[in-house]
């Protein structure tokens, strides 16, 4: 029973990393700062640095995913009740990956311990199910929806104010950005001489900002403070997300293993997923929810950072997917090129994962019924 729940556990770790590694990095990806593998090395490094430091920063998420409260005590050092919410917790995150969706792992776990209470004991404690998980999941990405519909055009203020400039610019590696402009002919010249330019170089055009804020190229400083908001990101999911696999194993007596070492393990398989399946889902939060542009980018992510990190310190079970994700929708409500059609989609794969949870943790719990009886 120990192996099987070590095994479930690693399950659940790799399927999260896969599906929720890259989101942090989403924008520097979908806003052309970096490519994929870039964004994927630095969400790898920033995630493994959070779970390593989870240990000290996020108690009351180790506590509060133990299931002490949201099920009778006595279930939640069970063997076959971790393994139940461990492996449909895993199953859940996985379909979803494999679709492309990208969905809450806290949201797959609450379902996981909700579908196993059921299951073995027949009782949840509905009210603690409410005020302590599912309001939070609830408020989060709607919170994070209007903060980043707000601060865009506070940002937006500011650097018109610092004179600024967002222009279409010829973007080349180690070089000035040259901008551009476009005849009704259709043609694309620089905009000094008036040369046209090439099918090559139109393919390198992208929006820049031109300008210096406190004698930096205003460029070049939002690439790196996005580059921080993104690392941000990362780390915080890195944060949140760790201790809530972790106290599957620590609830289970007999792995013995010291949290530390769980912790290592767990942030070591949640890399292994990001880096061996994370396209998918990284393409849907790159391309598919909104266009954006460097500083629509960033302000997502400085949202997303600053709510998760905040709820992870204070114990509150908030999904990092669901504060990413709304943060934007919130941005692709403010520069109205929000995709309805595949924010829809996303939403109604929210819906399904609680019971979706629910339901393949209650069918574990009654397949080990009828092979261990």
């Amino acid at each position: 029973m120990s192996i099987i729940l070590f095994i479930g556990v690693c399950l659940l770790a790799y399927s999260n990393g896969a599906n929720d590694n890259f989101k942090g990095v989403a924008t520097l990806a979908g806003s052309g700062t970096t490519d994929y593998r870039k964004a994927l090395t630095w969400a790898t490094i920033m995630t493994f640095a959070g779970a390593l430091l989870s240990i000290f920063l996020a108690e009351g998420l180790l506590k509060a995913f133990s299931g002490k409260g949201l099920v009778p005590t006595e279930l939640t050092a069970q063997p076959h009740f971790l393994i139940a919410v461990g492996l449909g917790a895993a199953a859940t995150v996985m379909i979803a990956t494999v679709t492309g969706f990208p969905i809450s792992t806290t949201h797959a776990l609450i379902g996981a311990l909700v579908g196993a209470g059921l299951a073995i004991h027949g009782g949840i404690h509905w009210d603690k199910l409410g005020k302590a998980f599912l309001m939070p999941l609830a408020v989060s990405p709607l919170l994070s929806c209007l903060l980043t519909a707000s601060l865009y055009p506070m940002f937006r203020f500011a650097r018109r104010a610092l004179k600024v400039e967002r222009r279409m610019c010829l973007c080349v590696k180690d070089a000035r950005p040259r901008p551009v402009t476009f005849r009704p002919d259709g043609s694309t010249v620089f905009l000094a001489s008036g040369q046209q330019l090439t099918l090559a170089q139109q393919s390198q055009c992208e929006q820049a900002y031109l300008g210096r804020i406190l004698g930096f190229d205003s460029q070049k400083l939002l690439d790196k403070l996005h580059y921080l908001s993104s690392g941000m990101v990362c780390f915080a999911r890195g944060l949140n997300d760790t201790p809530k696999i972790v106290a599957l194993l620590i609830a289970g007596q007999g792995i013995g293993l010291p949290l530390p070492l769980a912790m290592l393990l767990v942030g070591i398989v949640m890399v292994l997923g990001g880096i061996l399946q994370a396209r998918k889902v990284a393409h849907t939060m790159s391309h598919r929810i909104t266009g954006m542009n460097h500083g629509q980018g960033f302000t997502a992510n400085l949202v997303t950072a600053v709510l998760v990190t905040l709820a992870s310190r204070i114990g509150v079970p908030v999904s990092t997917t669901h504060v990413s994700c709304g943060s934007l929708f919130g941005l692709g409500a403010v520069t109205r090129q929000a995709r309805t059609g595949v924010i829809g989609r996303i939403f109604l794969s929210w819906l399904i994962t609680l019971p979706l949870g629910a339901t393949l943790a209650a069918l574990t719990v009654f397949a080990f019924r009828t092979f261990f009886s």
